[in-house]
């Protein structure tokens, strides 16, 4: 065996301190260790906590696999930071300043560009797959003849959406921002608005800091995309075709956690005991309870988290709600209906802060998946053969909801049409209608059927012989081959 370790290829992981990037990041690594090589992932103390139990329980059950953590420093105050500032969660508490905070955060992890070259210098990696965040990675490994990849953590679809928006401009050629167009020059006729894009002007500092990330790209030796070619094989053609000359499919990555333990213990420690939730599950029927999360990174103010109740209660359907820890602090807990618990405790269950998501999308009670649509969710959810109502509030999310609702046709909108941020109210009657709808509703069976089948679709591209992991191969022999 120690001749086979020693000739395996050694590839780095660099995920963005956020929870959306550190999870796939993880997921890539015990793929990618499970496939024979050698994976390190490399973060900061506090993030590495929740990181060291997944992997060592991922080790204890496959001792063959190679598969470890390297800690950068990283010294928050001497940065201008607040003190524990070392991931995007931290900066989330900070309502009021969490957007300044955001890009002082942001522009401070180039601090950590001489620790990462002297890491590479030292162990000379085979690949190092840097986050799409972390721009200046790309110089760094090049300057050591080692190919960066990047990993952005989203959709061919969104990615293709972002490409043609910027070459083609639509949102310019409509007289507001609510106006809907067509995205000039993409497969499918996708109608938004510029409200939804949500581009970056490039003037803007984060404009600016898109455009590092585009040039970056541009240098890179190509990226993974957590994806698999069935679900979205028109714009995986046109991105290999226009934006990325180079990209291999490699997921769904949630699919690498086949173990109770590893779907019970992703990210981070749950906020209830996964024995009492599955308990809970197996007292209702297959398909009856709706499961709604937001991601780590949204907050809702209570006015809308009052309205999220009273919709679940009117709704009549069986539900698990999941509530960010930091929007239900408080004793009085202002945003709950007064013995809304009470009177929904037959069918209703509130995770107060992190759920193990994959392991409760993936029961059979579960029939519809409430989602921010940001891709790991929209990814889970794909992967468990669920219909999913749309919520998007950010970031890319938008794009990720036409995929769901236009292309594929497995999800409802319930009813956003801009970005959270600018304060529209989904009222108790759009989340009663969107959650009855996706149970229930008359065109529920043939989403369900879609979606299901995408399910399936999913678990056979990461099998031997499907199409994950087929892309997979061809990028292992790849790096194989540089060595």
């Amino acid at each position: 065996m120690s001749s086979e370790v020693s000739e395996r290829i050694h590839i780095l992981f660099f995920p963005y301190m956020a929870q959306g990037h550190i999870i796939p990041s993880l997921d890539m690594a015990k793929l990618f260790a499970s496939r024979g090589a050698k994976s390190t992932l490399l973060t900061t103390p506090i993030n590495a906590k929740t990181l060291e139990k997944p992997i060592e329980a991922f080790k204890n059950q496959n001792p063959d696999f190679e598969i470890g953590i390297k800690i950068f420093d990283f010294p928050c105050v001497e940065l201008g930071l607040p003190e524990g500032c070392e991931n995007v969660d931290f900066i989330n508490t900070y309502q009021h300043e969490s957007r300044d905070l955001f890009f002082k955060f942001l522009f401070s992890t180039k601090y950590l560009k001489q620790q990462l070259e002297s890491f590479i210098e030292t162990t000379k990696p085979n690949g190092l797959v840097a986050d799409m965040f972390f721009p200046w990675a790309t110089e760094s490994a090049e300057k050591f003849g080692v190919p960066r990849l990047v990993f952005h953590g989203t959709s061919f679809f969104s990615l293709c959406c972002s490409y043609n928006m910027r070459i083609h401009k639509p949102h310019k050629k409509v007289a507001t921002t609510s106006t809907p167009f067509v995205i000039t020059g993409l497969p499918g006729d996708i109608v938004i608005t510029a409200d939804q894009a949500n581009v970056a002007d490039e003037e803007t500092p984060m404009g600016k800091f898109m455009k590092e990330v585009r040039e970056s790209e541009s240098n890179s030796f190509g990226v993974l995309v957590n994806s698999f070619y069935e679900l979205e094989s028109a714009y995986a053609d046109f991105y290999r075709s226009f934006v990325a000359k180079r990209a291999w499919h490699i997921g769904p990555l949630s699919l690498s956690n086949r173990e109770f333990s590893e779907k019970a213990g992703r990210g981070k420690k749950a906020n209830i005991d996964e024995q009492e939730c599955l308990k809970w599950l197996e007292s209702k029927t297959p398909g009856s309870v709706v499961y709604l999360s937001f991601g780590s990174g949204t907050s809702f103010t209570n006015e809308q988290l009052l309205e999220i109740a009273f919709g679940l209660e009117c709704s009549g359907q069986n539900f698990i709600w999941v509530v960010r820890r930091n929007e239900s602090q408080g004793e009085n807990e202002e945003w709950l209906p007064e013995g809304f618990e009470e009177r929904t405790k037959e069918r209703g269950l509130i995770i107060r802060g992190w759920a193990p998501q994959v392991l409760i999308l993936d029961h059979k009670a579960i029939g519809g998946f409430v989602t921010h649509c940001g891709w790991n969710s929209a990814m889970e959810g794909i992967a468990a053969g669920l219909p999913m109502v749309t919520w998007p509030m950010g970031a890319e999310q938008f794009y990720n909801e036409k995929l769901l609702t236009k292309v594929l046709r497995i999800g409802v909108n319930v009813g956003a049409t801009e970005l959270v941020k600018k304060g529209k109210l989904i009222s108790r009657e759009e989340v009663e209608k969107a959650v009855r709808e996706v149970i229930a509703g008359e065109e529920a069976g043939e989403r369900q059927i879609r979606a299901k089948k995408l399910g399936e679709m999913a678990k056979a591209a990461v099998e031997e012989g499907g199409s994950s992991y087929n892309d997979m191969n061809k990028f292992m022999e790849e790096m194989n081959g540089r060595k």
